[in-house]
């Protein structure tokens, strides 16, 4: 075959018809055959006006929306389908994690939590390099919200249910009093778990990665002076726990680990058995109890084989 003009010309062409058909036509064909999955379902109006100013912002540039089948780490209890994305226009997938995923983010937190985190992110997460959003007005960060709390759709329905079940309830023990309030929050606790030591012991090493811990995880609620009073304090409801009116309340380690791990749902309380090994939960655990509620039951009957490493 002569490399004519007439050859070279209808070649080319008959090689980007075949790119495009491959690349272009045989995707979108499959595509459309993509139906909703079981958790799909149309956004509000307020919704919608919040993934704008999530896409306006730049919010897909640090997180994604998409959790992998091999994404184990993310903790997710949820892989992403396809059908999940059938109603979005573009599809946000996102191509970085510099942030957390968010994919499943609705219900995750009560509202004022994501009040307090888009003001500063700093003030809920110590450690966050997410840039702050104060500049928005009322109406947006409520829209913004709205959108945050959308996502996962009617599995994030589900959450959002919980979430405001649980913040009435955690609302009324927190007007009712310190007493009643510390009372319904170890009511919320199974038995066996109230009745458990600290299993590690007291120590100076363990007191320093405890304060450690609790600075860059706890300190924007719960403060340096453990009163519940940090920057984040004005935004929530009920307040952050003051760890100080706990001494005397039957307070144990297994109750505290518990919370920790588990969060307080309603409350902007979240739960850390995703960023936390258990040793570190025990440590941070007993630095609060040593410093602010003034008594540890750490090392204490009833009590185990010590580990191999404790001294």
């Amino acid at each position: 075959m002569k490399m004519t003009p007439a050859g070279v010309t209808f070649g080319s062409i008959a090689v980007l018809a075949a790119v495009v058909f491959v690349v272009v036509v045989l995707p979108y064909a499959d595509t459309q055959k993509t139906r909703p999955s079981e958790i799909v379902r149309r956004r509000t109006p307020e919704e919608a006006l919040g993934r704008r100013l999530y896409m306006e912002n730049g919010c897909v540039y640090c997180h994604s929306q998409s959790i992998r089948a091999f994404d184990w780490g993310m903790g997710a209890q949820r892989v992403a389908k396809a059908g999940d994305y059938v109603l979005d226009r573009p599809i946000l997938l996102g191509s970085a994690r510099t942030g957390p995923d968010l994919s499943q983010e609705g219900g995750e937190h009560p509202d004022d939590w994501h009040r307090a985190h888009f003001v500063n992110p700093r003030f809920t997460r110590p450690l966050s390099i997410m840039p702050p959003f104060s500049f928005l007005a009322e109406k947006e960060a409520s829209h913004l919200i709205r959108y945050v709390q959308s996502l996962g759709m009617k599995a994030a329905d589900r959450r959002m249910a919980r979430q405001k079940r649980w913040k009435a309830a955690s609302v009324e023990a927190y007007e009712a009093g310190p007493a009643a309030n510390v009372a319904w929050l170890h009511d919320q606790i199974p038995a066996g778990w109230r009745a458990v030591p600290n299993p590690y012991p007291t120590s100076e090493a363990g007191l320093a990665r405890g304060r450690k811990i609790y600075q860059d995880f706890c300190l924007g609620c719960h403060s340096p002076i453990g009163d519940g009073m940090g920057p984040a304090q004005p935004f929530l409801y009920p307040p952050p726990l003051n760890f100080t009116i706990l001494k005397g309340r039957g307070i144990s380690g297994g109750i505290l680990y518990y919370q920790i791990m588990n969060g307080i749902t309603g409350t902007a309380m979240p739960y850390f058995k995703k960023d936390l090994e258990s040793e570190k939960i025990w440590e941070v655990g007993d630095y609060v109890a040593v410093t602010f509620i003034g008594q540890s039951d750490a090392d204490t009957a009833p009590k185990g084989i010590d580990a191999a490493y404790e001294p």
